[in-house]
């Protein structure tokens, strides 16, 4: 190999350039076989050229950096819709819009692209998806258009490479989902016969009692469990209405609307939680007579989903002397069922013991994809196609028949 000052011939005659540079204490170091318009370099003269034009290319790019104009991010957001997504989809442009309109131009229009801290992203999408109990998939989305704005403020020199780096490209840094929740998984868990007799028995007269029916006969979500409000109970038709959702914000409880559109919905009490509310409605006009007083004490003013403000002894779940209930609440007793019991209890899993079971029972597959308030009659599906221990059993006892 012919060695000249940085410039080498290669045993199959094609030239090369190497060079290491320092510049503001960072070393570069570079070579190449081809000039800037990727032709190889078939002479020692080329090889020279290309290496001065390499050298003064690497100097340039490290000490003339662009100058970052200051945007907010709802000024990058509407210079994206003017002209970033011509040629899109209608349906993804209103999908987009809905985020920006409903969500994103409230929580970050104002503030400037470049100030925005990806802890401050994987927070709010955390905040999304646990305490708004948002669908993983919908929040998916908010991950989407963060990736989208930043990449818009980057290529038009209004974030400095450094800073884009670090929110969308740097594997250890980068904004991400938040820890996909247990009962997202995919995977059906529904309790045996057994351990259905072992919870009964459990929950009668404790403080969860009626959150934990709520799962148990209707397949709420955990949140809507604790959403419901008295005026959505319909005794008289047995009814229950599901339109809103426990919340959290900053620590604050108040109520939300349901997850989807298809979680809104009416569900079909049975006759035991016919008379069970029945009994409970009694009892709660005497506790508002006898203890009037306690009641008001501990009664929490919460904001509804109308953005009203209402006492939390309007909900279902509260105790008799006006205190509320919480998501919360179930962790004592998950902890209890686990150490006494020896049962993995998951509220979600009641969800999964109704599904399951109305799906043995061969429930029309269109009437509990209702009921469950899915999105989707595929997730419903899913319920039919578990295999279970009582649907093995179904399956022994119809071999037999056969």
């Amino acid at each position: 190999m012919t060695k000249d000052t940085g410039i080498y011939k290669k045993d199959n005659g094609v030239w090369e350039y190497r060079f290491t540079l320092t510049i503001d204490g960072k070393k570069i170091t570079k070579k190449g076989t081809t000039d800037e318009n990727g032709n190889k370099l078939k002479t020692k003269a080329a090889a020279a050229k290309a290496r001065e034009q390499a050298i003064a290319e690497a100097k340039y790019i490290r000490t003339e950096k662009p100058k970052i104009i200051r945007k907010t991010f709802e000024e990058v957001y509407n210079e994206y819709a003017e002209t970033g997504r011509k040629g899109k989809a209608k349906t993804t442009i209103r999908k987009q819009e809905s985020l920006w309109n409903n969500h994103l131009q409230k929580e970050f229009g104002g503030r400037f692209v470049d100030e925005i801290a990806v802890a401050e992203v994987n927070d709010y999408l955390s905040r999304l998806y646990y305490d708004e109990n948002r669908a993983y998939k919908y929040v998916e989305s908010f991950l989407k258009m963060f990736y989208l704005i930043f990449g818009q403020a980057y290529s038009r020199n209004y974030l400095n490479v450094d800073t884009y780096n670090k929110l969308c490209t740097n594997k250890n840094t980068k904004i991400h989902m938040p820890k996909v929740k247990d009962e997202d998984d995919g995977d059906i868990v529904a309790f045996s016969k057994k351990e259905l007799k072992k919870l009964d028995n459990y929950f009668i007269g404790s403080n969860a009692e009626t959150a934990y029916y709520l799962g148990r006969y209707f397949g709420l979500r955990i949140n809507e469990a604790y959403g419901v409000k008295w005026e959505n109970i319909d005794l008289e038709k047995g009814t229950i209405t599901i339109d809103r959702q426990m919340a959290y914000h900053e620590g604050l409880i108040y109520l939300a609307p349901v997850k989807t559109k298809n979680g809104k919905r009416t569900v079909y009490m049975n006759k035991k939680m016919k008379l069970y509310f029945t009994a409970l409605k009694e009892q709660l006009e005497q506790n508002e007579i006898t203890l009037k007083e306690q009641r008001k004490q501990n009664a929490k003013l919460i904001k509804d989903i109308d953005g009203k403000i209402i006492s939390s002894t309007e909900l279902l779940n509260t105790l008799p002397n006006g205190k509320i209930q919480t998501v919360n609440s179930m962790k004592y007793h998950s902890r209890t069922l686990k150490a006494d019991y020896k049962i993995d209890f998951k509220f979600h899993y009641l969800r999964h013991t109704y599904g399951t079971v109305m799906a043995e029972l061969n429930t029309p597959a269109h009437i509990l994809c209702n009921q469950m308030g899915h999105a989707k009659i595929q997730t419903t599906q899913m319920y039919y196609l578990a295999i279970t221990d009582r649907g093995v059993k179904i399956l022994q006892d119809n071999l037999n028949r056969l």
